[in-house]
């Protein structure tokens, strides 16, 4: 099968940092569905484990991608629920080969059927984005779904990426009051396109900007920008027995103390791989999720966060899409379609 790969881990200027290659067809395990590739998205996760092992060499070439659109075209023994024929999308495993490959094994406990009426890339665009962000709202920050918390502030830090332009879709639907930061007119452009109630910029102190839009705390925080950078700020505007998640690993020593402990505020990690890689009793949660997102997207609850969509699937376009990613100017999501 064509495949596109890294047999080193380099900086994204450098012409073979992605690789097109040829492997032998996967053999699946029990639980496996085998998939063909139709459309795959590119994530800040594919750019940073590229560059995380510079040196080391990979014999054969590692797969990266953690979104994938495709066709069902067999089922492991202990499969149910999916035959061949079915579209479905899904995030994957980081432990286990990524989908940028024409054919893919994914453990269909972390799948579901695609939303229909999108195209894969739009399709595509979804998985790993839409997890975090509900694993980090509904279950973090124990947002209520139903309702139960209506009119109660978030604000998301990192609006337009993919993971906050999906937080903020998934907000509005529990009935949330959003402020999302975004430091462009475009990328503060897509935020209200997907429903923030306002926006400000996380160039400048959030504080004097939130009590401008009629916001001096704020119960909520989803921070999927820079931990270290938000720090001291997050611990200002959070209200006593605020709730905050955090995406990102700190590049500094954080103070736990202080207001945050005055407060009681309540801090947990959104790490979107961890049902997954410990192969925890409740990891076909994840299907389920994507089920659920699949049903929203359907009745025209929730949309695509796709932005871009760059063909063919190969080396050259993947690397165009890294390179927009490392840019830090992307909104929403990029995907790839078509070999």
């Amino acid at each position: 099968m064509r495949a596109i790969g890294i047999s080193d881990y380099l900086p994204v200027t450098h012409p073979q940092c992605l690789l097109d290659v040829t492997l032998p067809d996967p053999t699946p395990r029990s639980q496996d569905l085998v998939i063909e590739v139709e459309a795959i998205s590119v994530n800040p996760v594919d750019a940073k484990i590229r560059r995380s092992a510079p040196g080391k060499q990979e014999e054969p070439p590692r797969i990266l991608g953690w979104d994938v659109c495709g066709i069902v075209r067999a089922t492991g023994k202990e499969v149910s629920g999916f035959s061949p024929g079915q579209r479905v999308f899904y995030a994957g495993d980081i432990t286990r080969p990524g989908g940028n490959s024409q054919l893919h094994l994914v453990d269909h406990r972390i799948a579901a059927i695609a939303p229909p009426g999108l195209t894969p890339a739009q399709a595509a665009a979804l998985p790993l984005t839409m997890l975090t962000a509900w694993e980090s709202l509904y279950e973090r920050l124990r947002i209520d779904r139903a309702g139960a918390d209506s009119g109660s502030s978030i604000l998301i830090i990192g609006g337009a990426g993919g993971v906050g332009s999906a937080a903020i879709q998934l907000a509005k639907l529990a009935g949330l009051k959003v402020i999302a930061t975004a430091s462009r007119p475009e990328s503060a452009a897509a935020c209200i396109r997907f429903g923030a109630d306002a926006t400000i910029d996380h160039t400048s102190p959030l504080l004097p900007q939130l009590e401008a839009t009629g916001h001096r705390e704020i119960r909520f925080i989803a921070n999927f920008a820079s931990t270290s950078q938000y720090w001291d700020q997050m611990a200002t505007i959070i209200a006593p027995l605020g709730r905050i998640v955090l995406a990102v690993e700190p590049e500094r020593p954080l103070d736990f103390g202080g207001l945050l402990k005055e407060k009681s505020v309540t801090i947990g990690w959104e790490f979107m791989f961890t049902r997954a890689r410990f192969g925890t009793e409740d990891i076909a949660h994840q299907g389920f999720i994507l089920g659920e997102v699949s049903r929203l997207v359907a009745s025209g609850r929730l949309q695509t966060t796709l932005n871009r969509t760059l063909s063919p699937i190969c080396a050259d376009t993947l690397i165009r899409a890294h390179q927009m990613i490392e840019s830090g100017h992307t909104t929403g999501k990029i995907a790839l379609s078509g070999w």
